[in-house]
């Protein structure tokens, strides 16, 4: 989500409140910044982009929107563009606000002016307007809405949520309710339409990295609807259905498995991680172990407290507070705020990229307590990765495989740069450090044939003429522009979580 300009990194001047350009408050559905009546938190800056002092369009009245002039409506325009840009797509806007220190919201006549004015700014961007909530205060009505801009046919918004959290933490049972749509009869049936392998539905316990997705139209209502006969998903469907869609990457809970999760965490480079407990069990075995990996590679997170229908008041509370005094000690410093109510989702929401803020849902995946929230919360989410189409292409390999009657594929994410249909890109390092040139048959994303890929979004891509021996995990595909060169020696900073033994020259890592 757009933030608010307090809580972006940098130094942020202090402006009075004649040249504040855009108030916050308009886009974060805080009241911080109400509280301070200069306006102090407006705007980045006090020039406007064509170079005039911004205190001749003052847009510090919660009122601009009613019936702005044309310089006012093209600086209103300017700020939004920047701000669903900076939202990789998205924001959240609130009419009815305004940072001039006068009383919150607008009677009903100025309310339906402003929300015209609003949608027509929507259109000149191509952008969807999805009313979140309306709430009263004492100037009349405030209303928070979600802009996303509107992608095409082949084009969704995608963010990667990792799942971490304690064996039996209940972490494939709730994307199988997610994604699939149907409660948990509390014996394993939600989770087995997600196993890979045999040996995972035996034991129900996950042992290799699974992908499971989550499709939101521009309504924000879920477009997962499994098919009748065989339970599984059309994820081509659901792609073209959706103008967002959630990829969960389902990470292994039990410690033997735990370099396979490090794994996921590292190469499926997520934007969020879900941490989930069990409320009867508590933080117990791998949950730190996973929280420290999250807060180590500096990935929001946002916690998920299941199975409260089966578990004593008692034991739950007991759960939160030990769960709040984790969050809140030195090594975490984060700030968890229990969501509730829809309006505990959208303040955490619009201020969850910064990182310091950590959400906690108490959901139950057999009746369904609280499951609406988190579905709110998940569509509300907008991607960290920042992209820019001009940079030299970089591709990370995650896995290959060898399809009958098209050959290697190989699936990973796109760091940077844009790859197209029929490119040839260069595949390496291979074991004598040097890079092959190689082109690229087919892309898919999500199962669903696309002509090329931006920085930040996961594919597959068919190769010509190479075997899958050749390929290994971690590999890299790169434009020639790079001229990439392998290494054998490098500097390197290391971050030791936890260790219980010595560590000495010629120590392997597990």
């Amino acid at each position: 989500m757009a933030l608010l300009a307090a809580t972006e990194p940098g130094p942020c001047p202090v402006i009075p409140a004649a040249e504040s350009i855009v108030p916050a408050c308009m886009f974060a559905p805080s009241r911080a910044c109400g509280d301070d009546p200069s306006g102090g938190q407006g705007s980045e800056d006090g020039v406007g982009t064509n170079g005039e002092s911004a205190d001749h369009i003052d847009l510090s009245s919660k009122l601009v929107l009613v019936s702005p002039s044309a310089e006012q409506y093209d600086s209103l325009l300017r700020h939004l563009r920047e701000r669903v840009e900076e939202g990789c797509g998205e924001t959240i806007y609130v009419v009815g606000i305004g940072s001039d220190g006068g009383d919150y919201g607008l009677d009903e006549k100025d309310m339906d002016a402003s929300v015209a004015t609003v949608r027509s700014l929507c259109e000149q961007m191509e952008a969807d307007l999805i009313l979140l909530r309306e709430w009263t205060d004492s100037g009349g009505k405030i209303r928070d809405y979600l802009i996303r801009r509107r992608v095409g046919e082949q084009d969704f918004l995608e963010v990667r949520v990792a799942v971490v959290g304690n064996v039996d933490a209940g972490k494939s049972t709730l994307l199988g309710v997610l994604t699939h749509g149907e409660l948990d009869n509390g014996r394993g049936f939600a989770r087995q339409k997600l196993f890979r392998h045999k040996h995972e539905v035996e034991s129900g316990r996950t042992s290799s990295v699974g992908n499971d997705i989550l499709g939101f139209d521009q309504e924000g209502q879920v477009v997962n609807r499994p098919d009748s006969h065989g339970g599984g998903l059309d994820w081509t469907t659901i792609c073209e259905k959706s103008s967002k869609v959630i990829t969960f990457i389902d990470l292994a809970g039990h410690e033997k498995y735990l370099k396979t999760t490090v794994f996921g965490m590292t190469g499926h480079l997520p934007d969020f991680c879900m941490l989930m407990v069990g409320s009867n069990a508590g933080i117990v075995g791998m949950t730190k172990e996973h929280l420290g990996l999250a807060l180590a590679l500096n990935v929001p997170v946002f916690v998920v407290v299941t199975k409260i229908d089966m578990c004593p008041a008692n034991i739950l509370q007991e759960t939160l507070k030990l769960l709040q005094r984790l969050l809140k000690s030195p090594g975490c410093r984060k700030i968890p705020v229990l969501v509730q109510n829809k309006d505990d989702v959208i303040v955490t929401a619009s201020n969850f990229s910064s990182e310091r803020m950590c959400p906690i849902f108490q959901i139950s995946n057999v009746t369904g307590e609280n499951m609406d929230l988190l579905k709110m919360f998940l569509n509300l989410l907008s991607s960290r990765m920042t992209f820019n189409n001009d940079e030299p292409a970089e591709f990370q390999i995650d896995d290959t495989y060898s399809v009958p009657g098209v050959g290697t594929v190989v699936s990973g994410t796109t760091l940077r740069g844009l790859i197209r249909l029929n490119d040839t890109l260069l595949l390496g390092p291979d074991p004598l450090g040097t890079f092959v040139p190689i082109a690229v048959k087919s892309i898919h994303r999500k199962r669903m044939a696309v002509r090329e890929v931006r920085g930040g979004q996961t594919a597959s891509f068919a190769l010509k003429k190479i075997k899958r021996s050749s390929i290994r995990k971690g590999m890299v595909m790169v434009s020639p522009k790079l001229l990439p060169q392998a290494t054998w020696e490098f500097e390197a900073e290391i971050l030791v979580l936890h260790h219980p033994t010595t560590i000495s020259p010629r120590y392997q890592a597990m």
